[in-house]
């Protein structure tokens, strides 16, 4: 780390260094953690450790931020799996990262990054908390084994293996295809389908084995389901097919999606889809309440 001419004090030094590496910290946080506000949480906490530290060996200030929030990520995972020996207390959908469909957003591209779609997310939250550790800190940001192995307590060797196990659960996620256009395409006519009430043009866009994960959380436990099958998906879409008439295209996680709307223009719920070869292989609706609130979606409204 080059310290450098300090601004005026050593905690304004730190602050200031801080706020550069803090989007990459939100992003380290999120795909760890699959929730925006313990992303936001894990990095406020980041701060306060390095504002108590002695930081006068740190050579790299990234690096040594990216382990603590890893660590302080570790603890919330290891958390969750108590709690979620309680039903509903964890969350099927992770949270979605929502922006205007024409919107370019660099904090976004940030955040989200190419490669971390709510699909995505979904698996990652199948593997052990130590599994995703190592996965996220090795294969999506580059930290070294050597590095990752104490914040796991495993030797070298063995986190290798964890991100290893990580590495052949992540290859069943669902890869979208890289053309946006085309994921809208296929996404317009799903929704038109639902709208029309059209089963076999809901068919036509569904890939046989699709998957929807829906969640409503605790004020909608009705909402709370995985269906698989594209029949199965249509007959569902088709329950739902006034929410259709209301869809707002947008970007979710960097691919296709729509927010849905209440009759008094509250948002209902955030849909992710994930189009692979002109299907629709997965669809994730996050329609919680208290979550959706948590969302800035007025500027989605023109």
């Amino acid at each position: 780390m080059t310290r450098g001419r300090r601004p005026t004090s050593d905690h304004d030094w730190l602050a200031e260094h801080f706020e550069e590496h803090r989007g990459h910290l939100r992003a380290v946080a999120y795909r760890m953690l699959g929730s925006i506000s313990d992303a936001d949480d894990a990095v406020q906490e980041a701060w306060i450790r390095l504002s108590r530290a002695d930081t006068t060996d740190v050579e790299n200030l990234r690096a040594w931020l990216t382990t603590v929030v890893g660590r302080i990520a570790l603890n919330v995972l290891r958390s969750r799996k108590t709690r979620r020996e309680a039903p509903l207390s964890g969350h099927l959908v992770p949270d979605p990262v929502v922006i205007r469909d024409d919107e370019t957003n660099p904090e976004h591209e940030v955040l989200v990054g190419d490669s971390i779609g709510l699909a995505l997310l979904v698996v990652l939250d199948t593997l052990s908390p130590v599994e995703r550790i190592a996965f996220v800190l090795h294969d999506v940001f580059g930290v070294p084994f050597d590095d990752i192995a104490p914040i796991v307590e495993r030797s070298p060797a063995a986190t290798r293996q964890l991100a290893s196990r990580a590495r052949r659960r992540v290859r069943g996620a669902p890869v979208p295809d890289a053309d946006l256009t085309a994921q809208r395409r296929v996404v317009r006519a799903f929704m038109a389908a639902a709208r029309r009430g059209d089963f076999e043009g809901l068919l036509s866009v569904l890939d046989p084995n699709v998957v929807l994960r829906s969640d409503g959380g605790r004020s909608r436990p009705g909402l709370v389901r995985v269906i698989q099958g594209a029949e199965a998906v249509a007959s569902r879409a088709l329950v739902f097919r006034r929410l259709s008439e209301t869809a707002t295209p947008v970007l979710v996680n960097g691919v296709a999606g729509v927010v849905t709307w209440t009759p008094h223009g509250a948002p209902f719920a955030v849909g992710s889809f994930t189009v692979r070869d002109n299907k629709i292989v997965s669809i994730e609706f996050m329609a919680d309440p208290d979550r959706m609130r948590s969302l800035d979606l007025t500027l989605l409204i023109d």
